[in-house]
């Protein structure tokens, strides 16, 4: 990851910090998002790493696909299925990602940027955060289908059909977003968050995020049962025996992710 151009990578303290860093508004160029995809791919079998934390250089998070880029990628029969399946892996990217992503919004997050927000697990947002959909004006759509998993009915068609930006202060007031932070203290209460959970057993966070997004679109009966399932492999692991340990004895707990 040493040789990226357009993304940041730093990581300390089982926390991977991911920065968006395509100058001047971190617009989803063919680079970014092949970049955040390989990122992401290998941070999943990376021991070292138990949580990611996702945010952007500047004052933009994502302003969305980069409208110039795709006028150069899509020329012949062929290039727009290519390029929308790398758009769609990009997002799947974070959804799927063995460890909890959280998503430290600092400025607009548009569309692509939208769709980047949705597909993390847990959100904050700086004062200066927005969420929206503006494709409306540039004829096409965004991510709406990511973005149903975070809003109502009628606001999402609101922001479809307008190109209306939620703040960040609304965000919260909606429950959408964990946090709404001034500006200089949205990464200190991110990093804060991704140590609580790095703290936790990696095998237990990584076997509960991936059980979370199986059971989305299950059924109550269906979906209920997938966990306890995945309850009866987390209680056999060493880190569930350690946990249970630890608790009797009323220690701190000393996990090795197995």
């Amino acid at each position: 990851m040493d040789n990226f151009s357009q993304l940041k990578v730093v990581i300390a303290h089982h926390v991977a910090t991911l920065t968006l860093n395509a100058p001047p508004v971190n617009a989803l160029t063919r680079v970014l998002n092949d970049e955040l995809t390989s990122a992401l791919d290998q941070i999943s079998e990376m021991d070292e790493v138990r949580v990611v934390v996702l945010t952007g250089e500047g004052k933009v998070f994502c302003a969305g696909a980069d409208l110039k880029g795709r006028a150069e990628m899509i020329k012949g029969p062929g290039d727009l299925v290519a390029h929308s399946r790398r758009t769609r892996e990009c997002f799947h990217a974070i959804r799927e990602c063995a460890k909890p992503v959280i998503c430290a919004i600092n400025g607009a997050a548009l569309g692509s940027g939208l769709a980047m927000a949705a597909s993390s697990d847990i959100l904050i947002a700086s004062e200066k955060a927005s969420l929206g959909l503006p494709e409306v004006d540039v004829g096409l759509l965004g991510g709406c289908r990511h973005a149903m998993r975070l809003f109502s009915h009628s606001r999402l068609r609101r922001m479809m059909l307008t190109g209306m930006r939620v703040t960040g202060a609304e965000l919260y007031r909606l429950g959408i977003v964990e946090a709404c932070t001034a500006p200089e203290d949205l990464m200190s209460t991110a990093l804060e968050l991704a140590a609580t959970i790095a703290s936790k057993s990696p095998v237990s966070t990584r076997m509960g995020k991936h059980t979370l997004n199986v059971i989305e679109d299950m059924s109550l009966r269906d979906g209920y049962r997938y966990e306890q399932d995945m309850t009866a492999q987390i209680a056999k692991t060493d880190d569930a025996k350690e946990a249970q340990r630890a608790f009797a004895e009323k220690r701190p707990p000393v996990f090795t992710g197995r």
